[in-house]
C-alpha cells in the first residue's frame, strides 16, 4: 500500500477533482468555465502531489519544454474563452509532457480486476500497446 501525507492526499483529490471538471468541460462542449477549472484544479493538485520544486523542474526540464509551452498557452486560451482551440493546444501540451506515463498507467489499468480482463484481450491488447508506447518484444 502507498503512504501518502496529508499534503499529497488532498494533492489527490484536487487532481481528481481537475481530471473530473476538465472531462465534464469537454462533455459539455467545451465549456470555458468547467476546462478552467479542471486545469486550475489539475495544476493545484500536482503542486501538493511532489511538490512545488519538483514540480517546477518537471515543467522545465528541456525535453519537456514543447509540452509545457503548449499546456500554458492552452491554458490561457481556454481563460480568454477560445475553449476549443486552446483545448487542442493543450491536448498537445499533455501529451508532451505526460506521454512517458502511458504504458505506466496501462500497465498499471492492467491489475484491475474487470479492467485488466478487456486491456489484456488479444484482440485489443495489440493496439491498446501500440497506442501507450508499449514495447512487449524481446531484445534477441
Amino acid at each position: 500500500m502507498i503512504w501518502l501525507s496529508e499534503r499529497q492526499k488532498f494533492g489527490v483529490g484536487f487532481t481528481a477533482g481537475g481530471i473530473f471538471f476538465f472531462i465534464f468541460g469537454i462533455f459539455t462542449f467545451f465549456d470555458s468555465g468547467f476546462l478552467a477549472l479542471g486545469n486550475i484544479l489539475f495544476i493545484i493538485g500536482l503542486i501538493l502531489i511532489i511538490g512545488p520544486q519538483r514540480t517546477i523542474s518537471f515543467f522545465t526540464r528541456p525535453t519537456k519544454i514543447r509540452g509545457t509551452i503548449c499546456f500554458i498557452l492552452g491554458i490561457l486560451l481556454i481563460l480568454i474563452k477560445y475553449s476549443f482551440i486552446g483545448f487542442i493546444i493543450e491536448f498537445f501540451g499533455i501529451l508532451g509532457l505526460f506521454g512517458d506515463f502511458f504504458g505506466t498507467i496501462i500497465q498499471f489499468l492492467r491489475s484491475i480486476p474487470y479492467i485488466g480482463d478487456v486491456l489484456s484481450n488479444p484482440i485489443i491488447a495489440p493496439y491498446i500497446d501500440k497506442l501507450a508506447g508499449i514495447n512487449n518484444q524481446l531484445p534477441v
